[in-house]
């Protein structure tokens, strides 16, 4: 569920001023876009209200589910009312392909040796690496999953599991479920037999799928008892342990990791508070600050170095949590996105 719109250290009054300012021509206050939750909860600490007291003046924050389209209207509808966003691999390679977002000067960022280069691109810089993954709650469950084929499972495991709503994600955990090993798995759904057979996998599993689309909704899925296990995003997975003392577990082999990027939006009036915010949210001294938080990779190498070692078994990034895992493969997502939502909803409307 998308959360209000939050002030980073200012109060409402100032908001309304800011609101009525705009309307009077005047440039509105820098907003910044991301996933909500306990994430975005993280994210306020360490980037936005710092650089709004840094700058002198308000960010404001919104979040979003993600999706290509939303970007594509909020451009074309003209000045965007959004700045910033954290976008997916995805919608970084159209959105930058399809002249979404404003190029970004790398000198300001230190460079593009200083990040992983899955994080590099000519419109964005990597914010986090990130994985989703199979999530179960050990409090509730005296047997623990250890794969996809065991979500599938629902005689040794009954109750409903949870799945984030659309192709990417499912897809390929139901061909793991099926027997396709890890680095396979693109190989196999690069053929329309291999499409055709994860759906049919899914068939399987349809009647018993709680299907969830923001961040927060899986772990609220699995604390109620509504699912018995669930995908969910690895650092959601830390954060709720350590905020509300959960026991949630991460299965890493079959996680399908990634890197979401900040971009600044086409035409944006705050293009150039834009490019600063970045920078400021790229360093690795401010970077380095979020594991503390929640559980995810860091982009850039120098940040990702200075994590302390008590926090990197829950990393992605961490080699024995990358046994057995799979990246996600943005270009063919990019090429079928289209035709696999396609599929994919009609499939769920059956």
């Amino acid at each position: 569920m998308r959360s209000a719109k939050r002030l980073a250290l200012i109060g409402c009054l100032s908001c309304l001023l800011g609101a009525f300012g705009a309307q009077d021509g005047q440039a509105r206050d820098l907003t910044v876009v991301s996933w909500g939750g306990n994430y975005q909860d993280a994210q306020r600490k360490i980037y936005f209200e710092p650089f709004s007291k840094l700058s002198g003046k308000p960010v404001l924050d919104e979040s979003w589910d993600g999706g290509i389209g939303v970007i594509a209207a909020k451009v074309k509808a003209g000045v965007p009312n959004w700045d910033v966003v954290q976008v997916e691999a995805e919608e970084l390679a159209l959105g930058c392909a399809d002249g979404f977002y404003e190029k970004l000067d790398w000198s300001k960022l230190g460079g593009k040796e200083s990040f992983l280069p899955a994080a590099v691109s000519d419109c964005g810089v990597g914010a986090i690496v990130w994985s989703t993954a199979l999530s179960y709650d050990a409090g509730k469950l005296t047997t623990a999953p250890t794969s996809w084929a065991d979500f599938w499972n629902v005689e040794k495991f009954p109750g409903k599991r949870g799945l984030r709503r659309g192709p990417k994600y499912a897809l390929e955990f139901a061909l793991m479920a099926d027997g396709v090993p890890a680095d396979k798995v693109y190989e196999t759904l690069g053929t329309p037999a291999g499409v055709d057979r994860a759906f049919k996998k899914l068939d399987a599993l349809k009647p018993h799928i709680v299907w969830w689309e923001s961040g927060a909704q899986p772990l609220q899925l699995l604390a109620s008892g509504e699912v018995v296990m669930t995908s969910a995003y690895n650092g959601r997975i830390s954060g709720i342990n350590k905020s509300e003392g959960k026991n949630f577990k991460v299965v890493w082999p079959g996680s399908v990791y990634a890197v979401d990027s900040w971009v600044v939006l086409k035409d944006s009036p705050n293009r150039q508070a834009g490019m600063d915010f970045i920078a400021f949210a790229s360093k690795a001294e401010n970077q380095a600050k979020l594991p503390d938080y929640i559980a995810y990779g860091l982009p850039n190498k120098q940040a990702a170095s200075a994590v302390p070692a008590a926090l990197q078994g829950d990393l992605p990034t961490t080699p024995k949590n990358l046994e057995g895992t799979l990246a996600l493969d943005a270009d063919f997502w990019v090429d079928n996105i289209e035709e696999l939502n396609a599929r994919f909803n009609a499939w769920l409307a059956r």
